[in-house]
């Protein structure tokens, strides 16, 4: 057995799962159990920009792999591929020559979407969440041009190798300033929900929904390094906003909207339905998961809609609405035996308070200080209200089958 060559496998397998977007559990887990099935007592640390591989050698001596971490990607689809990849090696323990040609297979046959279906899943995603928020059908078409702004801006900023935390600035900053812009064409009636709408093409949900659940995991250094993240881009939306509401005040004064639309649940779920189509594609999923994906977003929203309907706060309408997600998505994941977080981060999408940043920074702009700080708790309150349906969730199936497993290898 050349262990050299079965580290280098290992590492480099619980590296590209980093790189997709993998939890820090599911990227140590994976590693420690395809070395174990070779016979290998291991250790793996993962945190998001570092990942170290020791195994202890046939002669009893420790040997590490160490691999860097660049900025993490939403390749959804990467994650279940190399997932069922490490379930494939977990079965067969091939040689660690074929493990790598089986690595190399997966990666040179990553699925990815054309930029073309790339930009139609930014329109319909900002098209789709702006009538949630209220908008009418010119500002979901503005909307959905703001998000093609969104994709522009990425991919320039891209190639720049700009940091994340600039390239959310300048993303909503543009789409922003552009949405002000045709308000004061009178082309779009409420630059709000327009903005809006594109706004939650910047929020950051799967890193979100990571650090909750790298939490969970008892990953706390994974989780708070990411939670921080989280914070420092809703920082970068905020000043990018809050920017273009400045200038697009001096130059075409204060927008006044028309009045957002009361929609029945129908239309609520109609528009939260096709912006879910179009996050799974930007999310990279494929198949009939993109379907499954989106049904399990417009469930989330309907129960959400029914709380409130009841007369149930925000905040513990939020939170039985993250419970539902974290129960569809955990339930998907046996059902179709791929990792949870590709539903889960889908189905939690329309709950995210990128509206909350929103109108929390122009309250700042306006110097309406007691209004943004309340709307700044309540938007923490609502995140907070998501995380623990999350960790409530998921703490009790992973209770569950650990007990599971425990009763099944006593039998």
């Amino acid at each position: 057995m050349n262990e050299r060559l079965l580290l280098e496998a290992a590492a480099t397998l619980g590296y590209r799962l980093a790189m997709a977007g993998a939890e820090t559990f599911r990227v140590e887990e994976t590693i420690i159990r395809v070395l174990k099935t070779y016979g290998y007592q291991a250790e793996a640390f993962a945190i998001p920009n570092c990942l170290i591989v020791s195994i202890i050698t046939a002669n009893g001596k420790p040997m590490t792999r160490m691999r860097r971490i660049g900025p993490h990607g939403n390749d959804l689809d990467a994650v279940e591929q190399y997932a069922n990849l490490s379930r494939r090696i977990c079965a067969e323990a091939p040689e660690p020559k074929i493990f790598l040609n089986w690595l190399q297979h997966v990666e040179d046959n990553r699925r990815s979407y054309s930029l073309n279906t790339q930009a139609a899943a930014f329109f319909l995603s900002a098209f789709g969440f702006c009538f949630t928020f209220g908008g009418t059908f010119p500002d979901a078409l503005g909307a959905g041009l703001c998000g093609l702004i969104v994709l522009v801006v990425d991919l320039i900023m891209e190639k720049l190798n700009s940091t994340q935390f600039f390239r959310t600035v300048i993303g909503a900053f543009s789409m922003a300033l552009f949405a002000y812009f045709i308000h004061s064409l009178g082309l779009v009636g409420n630059a709000d929900a327009t903005i809006i709408g594109a706004l939650m093409l910047l929020v950051p949900g799967l890193l979100f929904t990571n650090a909750m659940r790298d939490v969970m995991y008892g990953d706390t250094n994974s989780g708070l390094n990411r939670t921080v993240l989280v914070l420092l881009i809703a920082v970068a939306i905020a000043l990018g906003t809050a920017a273009a509401l400045k200038i697009s005040t001096d130059l075409w004064g204060a927008p006044i909207g028309t009045g957002l639309m009361d929609y029945g649940p129908v239309m609520l779920n109609i528009g939260c339905f096709v912006g879910c189509i179009g996050f799974s594609i930007y999310f990279n999923i494929h198949g009939p998961g993109i379907l499954v994906c989106a049904a399990g977003g417009v469930l989330t929203w309907s129960v959400y809609l029914l709380a409130l309907h009841l007369g149930v706060g925000v905040i513990y309408a939020n939170l039985i609405g993250g419970i539902v997600a974290s129960v569809y998505a955990e339930t998907m994941a046996r059902i179709r035996r791929f990792p949870a977080i590709s539903y889960l981060v889908v189905s939690l999408f329309p709950l995210l308070p990128g509206a909350g940043i929103y109108y929390a920074m122009a309250y700042a702009v306006e110097n309406e200080m007691t209004r943004f700080a309340q709307k700044g708790f309540q938007t923490a309150a609502i995140a907070g209200a998501l995380a623990l349906g999350i960790l409530l969730v998921s703490t009790s199936f992973r209770i569950w089958s650990n007990y599971a497993m425990k009763k099944k290898a006593m039998h």
